[in-house]
């Protein structure tokens, strides 16, 4: 894990902070350090850290340089140090700041506050709900350096655990699809075995948490018969967009089969065009497998409902995601406009 912790080195009390975590993580963390918008640049084009941690509230500069960052991959932790306390701030600057501010701290996956008053007083705020207290070893006895070090790490961890789609690299991707695949039909044959010496186990397995796949997941793996690391990941802890809730099968949306399959399917399609989640992308799928579907009388009621072209776009989008067979799709799939929003609304369904 690499860590560029960005701060004001002429804050004495900020400088010693960051010496503590510095010291106390290296043998966990690789961390570099930076202050000046030309340093942070040179390191994040040199380096590419997995998080950006910034202590106090950074210059519109050195704000506008990690946000560039962040659209990269980076991730961006903060830790205000009192900087936005009632009586630390500039009356006469507050509006101003105020808008860059406010859009600069939504964006950090966590934002870690020194003690009581100021959580309840950054909470009033409503910038940001992912925070966490961990009380200062420089100025309190309330927490030894050891355990602020380990809190601050376990802080890395659950970033790190978070929105783990935007780490996969393709090997993983892959594989995430391949069990997807196989999950789904039950059997290995719908799938060629893929090497997984470079896949990323905990990304897929955490993703499939969170996304309420694990079953699938699982399933497929074990009929692939890989060995992966034996995580619960019920409990490994992680941050969520505002609004998150963890997805429920469709039937809970639409209501439980009633025997009339084109009706299902039609209700199906609707509840995905409202909120394409990947659970019911592959609940569908697995309707669209029966034997008992009937194309044509499907494709006529599509047409009556005005889902036609959003059913064809989100026939490309099962072909990719879950592996829907060209012959089980009721209508000829396309990739458009409309294609590509499907394919961002479920990329961004875990993104902060």
């Amino acid at each position: 894990m690499k860590v560029l912790y960005v701060y004001p080195k002429s804050d004495t009390l900020i400088n010693r902070h960051v010496t503590l975590l510095t010291e106390g993580l290296r043998m966990s963390v690789e961390i570099s350090t930076a202050e000046q918008v030309g340093a942070i640049r040179k390191i994040l084009r040199e380096q590419q850290p997995d998080i950006i941690h910034c202590h106090g509230c950074p210059s519109v500069s050195v704000a506008r340089t990690i946000l560039s960052a962040l659209r990269k991959g980076s991730r961006l932790v903060l830790t205000l140090h009192g900087q936005l306390e009632p009586w630390a701030v500039d009356s006469k600057r507050n509006v101003a700041n105020a808008i860059w501010q406010k859009e600069f701290i939504a964006r950090a996956y966590s934002v870690i506050l020194l003690g009581r008053l100021e959580r309840t007083n950054f909470a009033e705020l409503g910038w940001n709900s992912r925070t966490e207290e961990i009380h200062n070893a420089v100025t309190t006895n309330t927490i030894s350096r050891q355990d602020m070090c380990s809190a601050t790490f376990a802080v890395y961890q659950k970033v790190m655990d978070s929105n783990t789609l935007a780490l996969m690299d393709e090997t993983t991707l892959h594989m995430l699809c391949t069990v997807i695949k196989v999950g789904i039909m039950g059997e290995r044959r719908w799938a060629t075995v893929l090497p997984s010496g470079h896949v990323d186990w905990r990304h897929i397995l955490l993703y499939a948490e969170h996304e309420n796949i694990r079953n699938y997941a699982d399933y497929g793996i074990s009929l692939l018969g890989y060995s992966v690391p034996a995580i619960d990941t019920s409990h490994v802890p992680a941050y969520f967009p505002d609004g998150y809730t963890q997805p429920s099968p469709i039937r809970e949306k639409i209501g439980d089969y009633q025997g009339k399959e084109t009706e299902y399917l039609l209700k199906m399609i609707a509840q995905i065009r409202h909120q394409p989640i990947l659970l019911h992308l592959i609940e569908l799928t697995r309707e669209l497998y029966r034997d008992t579907i009937d194309d044509s009388r499907l494709a006529e009621a599509l047409e009556e409902k005005g889902l036609t072209a959003f059913t064809r776009s989100l026939m490309q989008v099962l072909g990719e995601q879950t592996g829907l067979d060209e012959g089980y799709m009721p209508l000829p799939a396309v990739d458009d406009r409309l294609t590509n929003q499907i394919r961002k609304q479920l990329t961004n369904h875990l993104k902060i």
